[in-house]
């Protein structure tokens, strides 16, 4: 069938990426930085048993390439499409990149938000640029933060850990294309008895239009999670995410993250089509991924 068949390719994509990936080639046939070489002897090898499918009669050409509706299968079309000279960096509190990366983000973020306007007019693109690089400033820059500071809402508040970093993603100009924020907050438990826990939250993910589908974003939430756990001790990461963003959330979900509560009387803010910023309804998901563990203590979750 059409389910068993995608079942089986998957499953080829998968064992040729890690074999192509892990496997210790001699340095003259695969170079550190010859990804092009590497591309090119996985998609001679996916095309060599995706036609030998065909011969056999296990499933056609078009059903083994067919476009995903999300996500590419396994991160094929990352493996295959990766934009070349791409650096991860972190910020480091640097003024400047974080103004670049504030800048980024209108577009990249705000520009036809889910729920908001397509198209920002230039009144409302200054406003939330101005809004933007302060807010990156003061949030990745300051290590302490004043009493009484309301950040990022009601969801959150610091605590003495206030560590925090910006991490970007860089193309061969070095030009910001990409951002995930990791900071360590308080997070409500919504459990009814007004509980908190710690723990580094995940936030300001973004990609640029053109470097999106290219496996930029996993990217970025990995080395967010490196830095919670391998530099700051966390055992796990949590985020929020809007509802209605269904393809962040299925990212998430494919990355090892599991929903633990919704708040359905969030405010967001949107830009509308008439020019203002307004507050609207949104539904807030917190979710929560197990650092370091296997693949099945986040499919089976213990608590």
């Amino acid at each position: 069938s059409r389910l068993e068949g995608l079942f089986f390719i998957s499953l080829i994509f998968s064992f040729i990426f890690h074999f192509c990936v892990y496997f210790p080639f001699p340095d003259s046939l695969f170079h550190r930085n010859n990804d092009k070489m590497r591309n090119s002897v996985i998609l001679l090898l996916l095309l060599a048993i995706s036609s030998g499918n065909v011969k056999r009669g296990r499933v056609s050409l078009a059903t083994a390439f067919a476009p995903a509706p999300t996500v590419p299968l396994f991160g094929i079309g990352a493996i295959l499409f990766r934009p070349r000279n791409v650096k991860i960096v972190k910020s480091g509190g640097d003024e400047d990149r974080l103004a670049e990366a504030g800048k980024f983000f209108v577009d990249a973020f705000w520009t036809s938000k889910i729920g908001g306007a397509d198209k920002l007019s230039p009144r409302q693109a200054q406003s939330i640029e101005r809004l933007q690089i302060a807010e990156f400033k003061k949030r990745y820059k300051s290590r302490v933060i004043a009493s009484g500071t309301n950040l990022p809402g009601a969801y959150a508040g610091r605590t003495s850990d206030a560590r925090s970093e910006l991490i970007l993603c860089v193309n061969g100009r070095g030009e910001t294309i990409g951002c995930a924020g990791i900071e360590v907050e308080k997070i409500k438990k919504m459990d009814g008895y007004d509980g908190s826990m710690t723990g580094p939250l995940m936030s300001n993910l973004a990609i640029g239009r053109q470097y999106r589908r290219k496996g930029l974003a996993e990217d970025l939430v990995r080395a967010a999670e490196n830095v919670a756990r391998k530099e700051w001790g966390y055992d796990d990461c949590f985020l929020y995410v809007e509802k209605r963003n269904t393809p962040a959330i299925k990212l998430y979900q494919k990355l090892g993250y599991r929903t633990i509560w919704e708040d359905p009387s969030a405010n967001t803010l949107l830009p509308t089509p008439d020019g203002r910023i307004v507050n609207g309804k949104t539904t807030i998901v917190c979710m929560k991924k197990k650092l370091g563990g296997s693949l099945f203590a986040n499919i089976f979750p213990s608590s």
